[in-house]
Order: structure tokens, then C-alpha cells, then sequence
């Protein structure tokens, strides 16, 4: 455990040990001043001021090691301890008294005698201000067990909530690589038998996209650097499959390779751009994937010159076939999920033809 650790821990119980000082203080003075000045008792309002601080403090400490000695550290009973509460406030009274009698340099007095000198209702108030505190703090303990309860939830919440990211980016690989995949594959047969070079380098990056994406998956944090790697595989596997109907570029700055990203952000709104905008057009068109910083924000942009949006296009839409845009959709949840709403993803269309998909990320800190 590291000092900073015992620090912070510390800290609070200070201040707790603190806040119930004062409060008995408090409490104390409060009775000495109704006690001089209402019941007029004591000579003074000085000498009762130290009895009411030794008889206050002195109950306070016989609650407290009596609870210790019945209980230890297991959770007492209201009533019990309620019941405690109220024996511990005639002895706690003759206990503060005989200490300020020292001090004051009296004799003290036998504990019957004193409950015999007229001081039996300043001790039943003692009973009841005793009662009172215990009522009080038993409250408070209460209040203190639903908070750390409530923390606790929150901690299953979050838990749950990863959990539920990670089965959401493994839902969305199975909804990427299958449409994407059957048809590498029966390219890749057909390739063999007419084109056994282009065959043989559609295989290698098939091979490399398989590695990179498995990678992905299993991990909560990757880098730029390997997003696009991921990407320009992809996107080499599907200009292999569709010839002079796609081209593509990516750019990724240097300074930019090393920053964190969450998984599979980039390759959905790739593979949409390919999907929706790209294959169905008859001359195909051209995709381009960038990044760059934006002030305090990082900006990823995927470019395609396909068919674009249709004019009644509805991003919350989705198809009775559950697809349509489904990436678009479960980018937007991560984004919110992991990055709160600093996050955004805006679709716009293309000046020339085609999709602009901004994604836009705060900037975390890179390894």
C-alpha cells in the first residue's frame, strides 16, 4: 500500500473524529448553559462547563467500550443497544463527576450517595440525552450502510455494464466478419484457379485481417496505429474482390499512431461506407479513413464517394432485418457508454458523392 493510499484513506476518518468532537462539545456547552442559566445549578457557569465536558465525554467513552465489549465487531441489536445506551449514562454521570470532584478537589462520593443528593434528574436527562444520541448515531450507522451498499451497486452496475460492452463489441465482430468473410472466401476459390498470385496475396491479407480483428476483440484498449492496420486490410481484401471499383487511402500521422481508442470504432463505419454506399454503386467509388486532432478532440473521418444518404435517411431506423446501419448504431452506444457526451458521431453527406462519417473522441492519454 502506497502512502499516497493511507493518505486518502486517513483523511476521512480524521475528519470524521473531528466532526464528533465538535459535535460533542457542542452538545455539552448546550447543557451547561441550560443548566446554569435555566435550572440554575452550579456556582458557575465556568465549573459547569467542566462537569458537563467530563460527564458528556464520560458517557460518550463508556457507550463506546461497552459496545466493544458486547459486540466487538459484529452489528448489535436496536434495542439492545438502545437499552445499553441508557445503563451507560449513570455511570458515565458518576464517572465525569468524580473526575471534575478531583479536580475541583472535593471528596468523591460513593456512587448510591450521589444518585441520593437531589442529582436523580440531571441524571434521567443524562438517560434521555443518552438515549437521544443513540437514536442519533444508530440513524447515521444506518444511513452509512445504505451509502456503502449504494457504492457497491454502482460497482456491480459498472461490472455489469463492461460486461455488456465486451458482449456488444463480440456481437458486432459476428456481424462484421460473416458477410464480409463468405464472400472473401468464395472469391478466394474462385482466384485459385485462374490467378494464383492474386489468390495467394488475397489469402496473406485475409490472414492479416483475421489476426488483427482477434486482437480487437479481446482487448478494452488498442492504438490508432493498430485500428488502421486493421482497416487497410480490410479494405485491401475488398479491392482485391471488387478490382478498379474500389480504391482507397488511409492517413494516420505519426504523432497520432501510439493514441488509445477503444476497438472496432473505425472498421464499422468502414464497413457501412462499403455496404451502403460503395458496392451497390454500379461504378463503385473510393474510400478514404483519416485521422487528426481537433482542439482538445480527436477526429477520425470515413470518406466514401458511393450512392450517399437517401433523402428520408433516419439513423435511429432500424430495419426489420435488424441490419441496416446496425454499426452506425452500436458505434454511437459505445461511444456514449465509454466516452460519455463528449463523443459524437455525425453522418453528412459528401460534397462531390457520397457519406462523410465524423467520429469525434476526447483525446486520452497515449503509452
Amino acid at each position: 500500500m502506497t502512502t499516497n493510499s493511507v493518505q486518502k484513506r486517513s483523511k476521512p476518518r480524521i475528519f470524521t473524529l473531528m466532526f464528533d468532537i465538535g459535535q460533542l462539545i457542542f452538545v455539552n456547552t448546550a447543557i451547561a448553559i441550560f443548566l446554569t442559566f435555566v435550572m440554575k445549578v452550579g456556582p458557575s457557569f465556568s465549573m459547569t462547563w467542566v462537569f458537563s465536558m467530563l460527564i458528556g465525554t464520560s458517557i460518550n467513552l463508556t457507550i463506546t467500550t461497552m459496545r466493544w465489549v458486547i459486540w466487538r465487531h459484529n452489528k448489535p441489536h436496536r434495542p439492545s443497544f438502545l437499552l445499553m445506551c441508557a445503563a451507560s449514562a449513570p455511570i458515565g454521570y458518576y464517572l465525569g463527576g468524580a473526575a471534575g470532584m478531583l479536580i475541583y478537589g472535593q471528596k468523591i462520593p460513593s456512587f448510591f450517595s450521589i444518585m441520593n443528593r437531589g442529582n436523580l434528574p440531571i441524571v434521567i436527562m443524562c438517560v434521555f440525552i443518552s438515549l437521544f444520541a443513540g437514536i442519533f448515531f444508530w440513524n447515521q450507522s444506518k444511513l452509512a450502510e445504505l451509502q456503502a451498499e449504494q457504492e457497491k451497486e454502482k460497482a456491480r452496475t459498472a461490472a455489469v455494464e463492461k460486461q455488456a460492452l465486451q458482449a456488444q463489441l463480440q456481437l458486432l465482430q459476428a456481424q462484421i466478419e460473416p458477410h464480409m468473410l463468405f464472400n472473401t472466401l468464395a472469391n478466394l476459390q474462385g482466384l485459385i484457379a485462374i490467378d494464383t498470385a492474386r489468390a495467394q496475396h488475397m489469402l496473406e491479407q485475409l490472414i492479416r485481417y483475421l489476426r488483427a480483428s482477434l486482437d480487437s476483440s479481446r482487448t478494452k484498449k488498442t492504438t490508432l496505429k493498430h485500428e488502421f492496420e486493421l482497416t487497410n486490410s480490410y479494405l485491401e481484401l475488398l479491392a482485391i474482390r471488387m478490382g478498379k471499383r474500389l480504391s482507397y487511402r488511409t492517413d494516420l500521422p505519426e504523432t497520432l499512431a501510439s493514441q488509445e481508442i477503444a476497438p472496432m470504432l473505425i472498421q464499422p463505419l468502414v464497413e457501412n461506407a462499403i455496404k451502403h454506399g460503395v458496392e451497390p454503386k454500379m461504378e463503385g467509388g473510393s474510400i478514404q479513413v483519416s485521422a487528426s486532432l481537433k482542439g482538445t478532440n480527436l477526429q477520425i473521418l470515413v470518406i466514401d464517394t458511393g450512392l450517399g444518404l437517401p433523402p428520408d435517411y433516419n439513423e435511429a431506423y432500424v430495419s426489420s432485418d435488424n441490419r441496416s446501419h446496425v454499426g452506425n448504431a452500436n458505434v454511437r452506444e459505445r461511444i456514449l457508454a465509454l466516452y460519455g457526451p463528449d463523443a459524437s458521431l455525425i453522418l453528412r453527406p459528401n460534397q462531390v458523392a457520397g457519406v462523410v462519417a465524423q467520429l469525434t473522441l476526447p483525446i486520452t492519454e497515449t503509452n
